[in-house]
C-alpha cells in the first residue's frame, strides 16, 4: 500500500534543509503547547521549525496532542480517540495553562499545516499514536502530509517512538523524511534505522556525546534530540556537529541564522 511520493526532493544527509533549532510543541511551555498560540509565540523568538504531536479522533481526523487522554491539557476528560473532531473542537485546549489563552481550541493537522507553510515554516511531525491505534495513526499522518504539503519545497519530517506507526508511514509514503525517536539507545540503533528507511536519529539528547554523533554521521544518518533547555548544553551539542536541537527554552537558546 502506497500514496504518490509527490514531488518531494530527496531528503539526506547531502540535502538537509531543515533549521538547527527546534521549538518543542510551538513553543515549549511559554503557551499552551501543541496549539497554535504556541506556534505563534515560537515564532516570536525568531524560532522557524516546530516540533508536535499528532494523533487520531475517533472520526479518524487528526489533531494535535501529546497525551493519550484530554486531562491535561484541555477541558475534556478520558481518551482522545473517544471524541470526534468536533467534539474535541469545542473543548479549551488553554486555559490549563494560563488565563490569557483560554479559549484556545485543539488545532487539526490541517490548521497547522495552511499556518506553517503560509509563514514559510518547517515541522517535524511525532506520530503519537493512542496505544493499539500505532499503525492506523502512522497511515494516516503520512496520506495527510503528502496531500497538505503538496506541492511544498521541504516536506515534513515525520518521527515517532513507534516503529509500528514509522513502518505504516514508509509503506504509505515512502517519499516522506522519517526519524526514529530513542530514549535509550540501544546496541542495534543504526540497524532499526536502515530498517524502517529512517533519514535521522532522534533522540534523548542524554544519550549523546560527539562519539554517537560522529557514528551516525558515517552511517549516513542526521542526528536530532530533545529536549535541551540548558543553554550550555545546546551549545555543546551542537559544536559536535548535531543537526536538529529541539528545546522548550524559545526565549533563551536562540536560533541560529
Amino acid at each position: 500500500m502506497s500514496a504518490p511520493s509527490g514531488t518531494f526532493p530527496v531528503i539526506d544527509a547531502a540535502n538537509w534543509p531543515y533549521p538547527r533549532h527546534i521549538a518543542h510543541r510551538g513553543a515549549g511551555k511559554l503557551a499552551p503547547e501543541n496549539t497554535l498560540a504556541a506556534f505563534r509565540h515560537g515564532a516570536s523568538f525568531g524560532y522557524r521549525m516546530f516540533e508536535f504531536d499528532v494523533k487520531l479522533s475517533a472520526d479518524g481526523k487528526l489533531v494535535l496532542m501529546h497525551d493519550a487522554t484530554l486531562d491535561r491539557t484541555t477541558s475534556g476528560k478520558g481518551r482522545v480517540d473517544a471524541l470526534t473532531l468536533g467534539e474535541l473542537a469545542a473543548l479549551d485546549a488553554g486555559g490549563w495553562h494560563s488565563p490569557a489563552y483560554a479559549g484556545e481550541p485543539v488545532p487539526t493537522l490541517a490548521a497547522i499545516a495552511r499556518y506553517t507553510r503560509a509563514n514559510g515554516f518547517h515541522v517535524n511531525i511525532e506520530i503519537k499514536p493512542v496505544p493499539g491505534t500505532e499503525w492506523r495513526t502512522g497511515a494516516a499522518v503520512a496520506i495527510d502530509a503528502l496531500s497538505l504539503w503538496q506541492g511544498a519545497d521541504v516536506p515534513p519530517l515525520l518521527s515517532s517512538f513507534s516503529e509500528e506507526a514509522l513502518d505504516a508511514a514508509r509503506q504509505v509514503a515512502p517519499g516522506l523524511p522519517r526519524a526514529l525517536l530513542l530514549d535509550k539507545l540501544p546496541a542495534d540503533w543504526p540497524e532499526r534505522l536502515r530498517r524502517l528507511g529512517c533519514v535521522a536519529l532522534d533522540a534523548n539528547h542524554r544519550e549523546l556525546d560527539a562519539a554517537v554523533i560522529a557514528r551516525a554521521h558515517a552511517e549516513g544518518f542526521q542526528v536530532l534530540c530533545y529536549t535541551v533547555n540548558d543553554e550550555s548544553r545546546a551549545a555543546e551539542l551542537l559544536s559536535w556537529g548535531l543537526d536538529g536541537l529541539i528545546t522548550d527554552a524559545v526565549d533563551r537558546i536562540e536560533p541560529a541564522g
